[in-house]
């Protein structure tokens, strides 16, 4: 990881070397914190946050059902992405606002530790190796967190605990990403990425009560499909479905629009990536890239001096 000079913490803009915790704060024992990760992308006008409101409404969303009280507001929220940005100067970038519980009681009830916010932005590339080609993936071992378990619903740093067995899983065995299914048998998601299938000209993907997390992401892409008139379906997948369907890709903020090869060594369609999958990854490149009209204001611009016009690392 590229460190950055500032990290924002409570409000305020400190070293980011001081963004520490003790060892005993209620975060490290039982993972209670709720996060986001989102892109700020070089446009031809400066740099511009992907969908910020909608990234931090899902993090306060996260929060609520965690009942964690934020003491920040959505445009605070976003207003502080943007200054740290500005301040450290870093762009494009990748941006990860936490809210976490702090330092206060050892034990699960949280309620008398507090809530600390911090923001870092740092450089950081393709998440996906060999993405412009399509990734080679399985089927996990590990399946997507049971119903009424942990929230689905909620970006929080536990069920990402979940996410890493099935990543391991899948590295360990040759293969890019794993794809993990609900606890009924039917397709839910990668360990960080959301999942559509191209089959017969039509878009599916898995219904949020497939154990699907809300991606920022997919509801872009959906958009996108529908504006080429690609009929977009929210129904259970069968996990067979996966072998034979024409196009596979995942959407992330990290996989962007990633298109998938194979699935445990069958592969998807010819192997490429499809045209419909290439289009959608044309559209959405397009806008985050500035080479075509923000007609659904996905981008918001981050102010910056003059003399930061050409970004750090450029």
């Amino acid at each position: 990881m590229e460190k950055t000079e500032k990290i924002w913490h409570n409000g305020r803009l400190i070293a980011w070397d001081d963004a520490q915790i003790h060892v005993l704060s209620h975060v490290v024992h039982y993972g209670s914190s709720v996060f986001e990760g989102l892109r700020c992308y070089e446009l031809p006008q400066g740099p511009a946050l992907f969908r910020p409101h909608e990234h931090i409404q899902r993090l306060l969303d996260s929060a609520k059902i965690y009942r964690m009280e934020v003491p920040y507001t959505r445009e605070q929220m976003v207003q502080a992405m943007a200054e740290l940005i500005a301040a450290n100067g870093v762009w494009p970038c990748y941006v990860r606002p936490i809210a976490l519980r702090g330092y206060g009681e050892l034990g699960v009830i949280p309620f008398k530790c507090p809530v600390d916010v911090y923001i870092a932005n740092f450089s950081w590339g393709k998440y996906l190796a060999e993405a412009e080609h399509g990734v080679d993936v399985c089927v996990s071992s590990w399946t997507r967190l049971g119903p009424n378990t942990l929230p689905s619903m909620a970006k929080a740093a536990a069920n990402y605990m979940n996410s890493q067995l099935i990543k391991m899983d899948a590295m360990l065995n040759g293969y890019a990403e794993g794809i993990a299914l609900d606890t009924q048998g039917y397709v839910s998601e990668g360990s960080g990425e959301n999942l559509f299938v191209v089959r017969n000209g039509s878009l599916y993907t898995p219904p949020l009560g497939n154990s699907v997390l809300p991606g920022i992401t997919r509801d872009a892409v959906i958009r996108l499909a529908k504006d080429h008139c690609i009929p977009v379906v929210e129904q259970i997948v069968p996990r067979e479905l996966l072998y034979i369907a024409d196009e596979l890709f995942f959407t992330g903020t990290a996989a962007e629009v990633t298109a998938i090869r194979s699935v445990d060594k069958i592969v998807v369609g010819k192997g490429t990536t499809g045209p419909i999958t290439r289009t959608l990854q044309k559209d959405f490149f397009a806008i985050v890239e500035g080479t075509a009209e923000d007609k659904y204001h996905w981008l918001t611009p981050v102010p910056v001096r003059a003399s930061q016009e050409q970004p750090v690392g450029a």
